[in-house]
């Protein structure tokens, strides 16, 4: 026999199966996007971050782009291998080291990122301007609630 739940409980399990549902379906696209360019996701995602955001230290990128520490490496070693990415050693600390992206990455990310970032936009046409404003806030509310965030 069925356990019954109360009405809050009910509506819990319905947002997160909804919400669950509506990452795998945009995150299959998003893959399916980048992978087209010869990148992993997570290749990608680390790529992204130093486009945007410049030379960040290596202990900090995986909890930027929420991956473990050794896929971090691996992932960082292959992009160095294509030419995409350096290391840098921090003048100031022997004990950090700093991904940069290379010219060859700033030159591939200028080619396929404005398109990746029009898929994402057409994967989020469901929803107006002020509409994804709101989903933001209350995904940001609903993870540092959860104790997560």
């Amino acid at each position: 026999m069925p356990i019954e739940l109360d009405d809050e409980q009910a509506v819990s399990l319905k947002l997160f199966v909804v919400l669950s549902k509506a990452y795998k379906t945009l995150m299959d696209q998003a893959m399916k996007d980048m992978k087209q360019h010869h990148l992993s996701p997570s290749e990608f995602t680390i790529l992204e971050v130093l486009y945007n955001k410049g030379r960040i230290p290596l202990q900090q990128i995986g909890s930027k782009i929420l991956v473990t520490s050794g896929s971090v490496t691996y992932n960082i070693d292959k992009l160095e291998n294509r030419g995409l990415l350096k290391r840098v050693p921090c003048p100031d600390d022997r004990r950090v080291t700093f991904a940069e992206i290379t010219q060859a990455g700033t030159e591939l990310f200028d080619r396929i990122f404005p398109p990746h970032a029009e898929v994402i936009h057409g994967l989020t046409a469901g929803l107006d301007s002020e509409e994804k404003r709101l989903m933001t806030e209350l995904l940001k509310k609903l993870g540092k609630g959860s104790g997560a965030g």
